[in-house]
């Protein structure tokens, strides 16, 4: 039997994909309710309410809330959820700023709750993998390489775009994630250009130099772009200063070391998600990671910005 019943704030297209699966598959938790629908239909037997109040009112009884709204609102919906008593489960980027993560995780705290801040892509069991052969070593080169089609995975998306919705940085945050994740030594954002087009808010691209502050550093870069069309392009090449060369591809899923035939993980980042939450859970822990974050708000603070062709979707 379920030991925590569960409710979905902001049922979108990745709560209706990924969390509701995943939420099925973990016999910890059970779907008790979802609000904020994105224009589809809840699961079957799953009561529907227009908001969070109005959930956290009609189903008193629930233990946990998985918020996937957009990230701005987050903190405060966050905030509500933990006066309420229920432990959050928080989609990725964790909220609007880096200081709002920090809030998130001081009121958990104070509330005696749970708040875990996720980065599906560190889920992989690939990029696992990778973090535990880097283990030790010094890094010595490093090419990120995240291309994508904004149309095509947030087809309409205006928010997304606008100042505050984080642009290329939606996608990208999974690349920083893994680096946080597998590299053995901190990495920081040196220098930045972010590309912005004439009639948005957010930049649709960006251009990164990474540092480790040592003496080892060869090229550490990394490049973002939300115009590809065609084949998507997920990767990140690592090398280390004992010569190992290690490429992560389809966006942490695929490790390939020193040209062998690549290990290919399952498809079971958002189920690990909530493997892990009923852990947290059952250890009274919270885990609010804020470093990849993090990192992108040192790339919008050190950023020249560039205007670029407008984008209409």
């Amino acid at each position: 039997m379920a030991k925590y019943k569960i409710g979905i704030i902001g049922f979108g297209k990745i709560a209706r994909d990924q969390h509701v699966p995943a939420i099925a598959a973990t016999p910890e938790f059970q779907l008790a309710a979802v609000c904020n629908s994105g224009g589809g239909s809840p699961p079957d037997d799953v009561p529907s309410f227009d908001g969070y109040d109005a959930m956290l009112k009609g189903v008193a009884d629930l233990d946990v809330v998985s918020i996937c709204t957009p990230p701005g609102p987050r903190r405060s919906i966050a905030a509500a959820c933990l006066a309420a008593g229920k432990h959050v489960l928080l989609e990725k980027p964790p909220a609007g700023t880096v200081t709002e993560v920090a809030d998130i995780a001081h009121r958990a705290d104070a509330a005696g709750k749970v708040a875990f801040a996720t980065y599906h892509a560190q889920h992989n069991a690939a990029v696992k993998r990778a973090a535990d052969m880097l283990a030790g070593k010094t890094l010595k080169s490093l090419t990120v390489t995240w291309k994508e089609d904004l149309r095509r995975w947030h087809p309409g998306q205006d928010w997304i775009m606008a100042a505050g919705g984080f642009g290329i940085f939606d996608p990208g945050i999974n690349a920083l994630s893994i680096l946080t994740r597998i590299l053995p030594q901190p990495v920081f954002i040196s220098a930045a250009e972010l590309f912005f087009p004439a009639n948005r808010g957010a930049p649709i691209a960006a251009d990164l130099t990474f540092s480790t502050g040592l003496a080892t550093d060869g090229q550490l870069v990394g490049e973002l772009d939300w115009r590809q069309t065609g084949p998507q392009t997920w990767s990140i090449d690592v090398e280390t200063a004992d010569g190992t060369k290690l490429t992560l591809a389809d966006g942490g899923a695929q490790l390939q070391v020193d040209g062998q035939p690549p290990f290919v993980g399952p498809a079971d980042e958002y189920p690990d998600i909530y493997k892990e939450f009923a852990a947290l859970l059952a250890d009274g822990r919270s885990k609010v990671d804020a470093a990849p974050f993090q990192l992108v708000a040192d790339a919008f603070m050190l950023a020249k910005r560039t205007e670029v062709a407008a984008f209409d979707f």
